[in-house]
């Protein structure tokens, strides 16, 4: 016969609290707390290709770009996660620690993390009223997804090579193409 397992489940505040001093990061979902894999290089050089071209574009708006290490907080769903790349414009969304109303968030996937960033991380990121445009970069192979919010519904692209990528999001109108994402990523 098996034995329950008692699961301790924090809540908002404790999570937040015991990020601060956490050797490494950490995800919540409705009071459980996950352990992140670490990125690789390409990983790495990726997001930066990403976030270099959006911060460009900022300059003289009120919008900010975060890489990797600012959360994105789901309210509909209980839920904190830290998205590789991030743009918010909202005036207010001001918390120390995470952002509420993004209206960009980018995934670059990789073999340990796409399932959940394709299933559940959308699942939950499109309940957020203000995302606008959710960007999937595979890090293993040359695949650029983009899901942008139109009429009330969803609108899939896949870019390809030698295209172009264009992503409003209040006064940032960002533009880049394919190769600029993957430039020295060795892909």
């Amino acid at each position: 016969m098996g034995h329950a397992v008692r699961i301790e489940l924090y809540t908002e505040s404790d999570y937040l609290r015991s990020e601060i001093y956490s050797a490494g990061k950490r995800e919540f979902v409705a009071g459980e707390v996950y352990a992140m894999a670490g990125g690789t290089a390409r990983h790495n050089r990726i997001s930066l290709n990403i976030a270099t071209r959006l911060d460009a574009a900022t300059r003289g708006t009120p919008c900010e770009v975060f890489m990797a290490d600012m959360k994105v907080k789901v309210e509909a769903h209980r839920a904190f996660y830290y998205p590789d790349v991030m743009l918010a414009c909202e005036p207010g969304d001001d918390d120390p620690l995470f952002r509420t109303s993004p209206c960009l968030i980018v995934e670059v996937l990789s073999p340990s993390t796409a399932g959940i960033d394709e299933r559940e991380k959308w699942h939950h990121y499109r309940d957020i009223p203000t995302l606008r445009h959710y960007l999937l970069v595979d890090s293993e192979s040359r695949r650029v997804r983009l899901l942008s919010r139109q009429d009330g519904g969803w609108l899939e692209r896949i870019l390809g090579e030698g295209e172009r990528l264009g992503l409003a999001c209040g006064p940032v109108n960002a533009e880049m193409g394919f190769e600029e994402i993957y430039d020295r990523s060795g892909l």
